[in-house]
């Protein structure tokens, strides 16, 4: 069983998973500490390998924010890397470039994450920097000026990037005027008229020790890191706290069936079609990755031959899941050129329905679970990976199944579960985003 996190005491450490090889060799310990003031730490010991990674996880993102402040995650994101009052912004860098380390930060819906990777060495130094930034960042209102032309260029670049544009268009589709529509990283409005002591307030706010999760993999040892954590990251308030309960799974939000267009002067028409999903707590979303992956997953998938190998209609067709803790969808991404656009959806939808009425196949089936076990293993072979997975069930999900177990739920999923998944899903109204040339 997987190890549930929310059982633990305040103030305590334990061991959480053990994963060995075919031998009985213990190739992976996860341990985790609960601090007093809710902190958590979990770390994945990896034996044989010279990389450590650090990740903080701070549990609030784009979707926390009501529309005057949207875009303040990402515009805090930027600038705790300023300065703090014992480092200057080049200081900050430059002690991570001094020792080879990649070092950076992104903001999604529901979280942000700033994380390093280093030589285990130096993940002391790691730790020391990153703590300094969470707790002790100066938001000064020069930076703040500064930064906020920064993220216009980043807002313009992502206007100029289709893939982007209508990424940002589907989820204005599907969640309409809620945070999850907005854009993660806020408007060109929006961010324009975000104010010094707006951020400083959503700091103070979000940017506690019951709201983090720190998470190091690599060659890592659980009480040195604990111990250095406690010195890095000394928060305004010291009093017991407990941990921010996760985003509750219900009730769950359905996306809103409809279409949306936008005119860009690109060479393609960019298209996202998609249909409401699971959250992702649902135990079927193994299924529906195994869907995803049958559907759109690769060379060998259903959309890539049907709509790129037999017909020429577009160079690159893909499917995917979004998940959130209460909504999710499944999507079918392509590009093509606008004269073939009205062929290729009805390529798409047909292939959809086909699915939904008749099911997969055995063959089909193996396949997909074949593509999805692999990605997964190999996916896990760098201490970033595993950092990561850890964090999130953490943060996300509040237990974390060993990699042995994740492979036998996908193995377990059934024609018959996917079948009815599809069933479901393709019986609802369609969310499609098209952002190209006026036609």
């Amino acid at each position: 069983m997987p190890a549930r996190f929310t059982e633990q005491a305040p103030g305590t450490t334990r061991t959480v998973l053990k994963e060995q090889d075919s031998a009985g060799t213990v190739v992976s310990t996860v341990r985790r500490s609960l601090l007093p003031n809710g902190l958590r730490v979990i770390t994945e010991a990896m034996p044989g390998v010279r990389s450590a990674s650090i990740g903080v996880w701070v549990g609030t993102g784009s979707r926390d924010e009501s529309p005057r402040l949207s875009g303040a995650s990402h515009f805090l994101e930027h600038l705790l890397f300023k300065g703090t009052p014992t480092r200057s912004a080049l200081e900050i860098s430059a002690s991570m470039d001094a020792v080879g380390g990649e070092f950076n930060a992104f903001t999604a819906r529901e979280y942000t994450c700033f994380h390093a990777r280093v030589l285990d060495d130096d993940l002391p130094l790691a730790v020391d920097v990153l703590g300094d930034m969470l707790c002790n960042s100066l938001l000064r209102a020069h930076d703040v000026e500064a930064e906020r032309e920064v993220i216009l260029d980043e807002i313009a670049m992502h206007d100029d990037d289709p893939e982007d544009v209508v990424a940002n268009l589907f989820s204005e589709a599907a969640w309409g005027a809620t945070p999850l529509g907005r854009p993660v990283g806020g408007t060109a409005e929006s961010v324009s008229v975000l104010t010094r002591s707006q951020i400083q307030r959503f700091y103070r706010r979000h940017y506690t020790a019951a709201n983090m999760v720190i998470g190091v993999a690599g060659n890592v040892d659980h009480a040195a890191v604990v111990r250095r954590v406690k010195r890095a990251f000394v928060f305004p308030s010291s009093e017991a706290a407990a941990p921010i309960s996760r985003r509750p799974a219900t009730p769950f939000k359905k996306a809103v069936g409809r279409t949306l267009s936008i005119s860009r002067p690109f060479e393609q028409s960019n298209v996202i079609l998609g249909f409401n999903a699971i959250g992702r707590e649902d135990e079927r979303r193994y299924a529906l990755g195994v869907l995803s992956t049958i559907l759109g997953g690769g060379s060998s998938s259903r959309l890539f031959q049907e709509v790129r190998e037999e017909r020429g209609l577009a160079y690159s067709v893909y499917s995917y899941p979004v998940h959130t803790a209460d909504s999710g969808a499944l999507c079918v991404g392509l590009s093509c050129l606008p004269r073939k656009l009205d062929e290729v959806l009805d390529v798409v939808r047909a292939s959809l329905a086909a699915l939904a009425a008749d099911g997969v196949t055995e063959e089909e089936l193996a396949r997909g679970k074949g593509q999805l076990r692999g990605g997964l293993v190999l996916g896990l072979e760098d201490s970033a990976s595993r950092m990561s997975r850890i964090a999130k069930a953490d943060l996300l999900y509040g237990d974390l199944p060993g990699i042995d177990e994740t492979l036998a739920r996908i193995e377990g999923v059934t024609p018959g579960e996917v079948h009815d998944l599809a069933r479901e899903l393709f019986a609802q109204p369609e969310i499609l985003a098209v952002a190209g040339p006026r036609r």
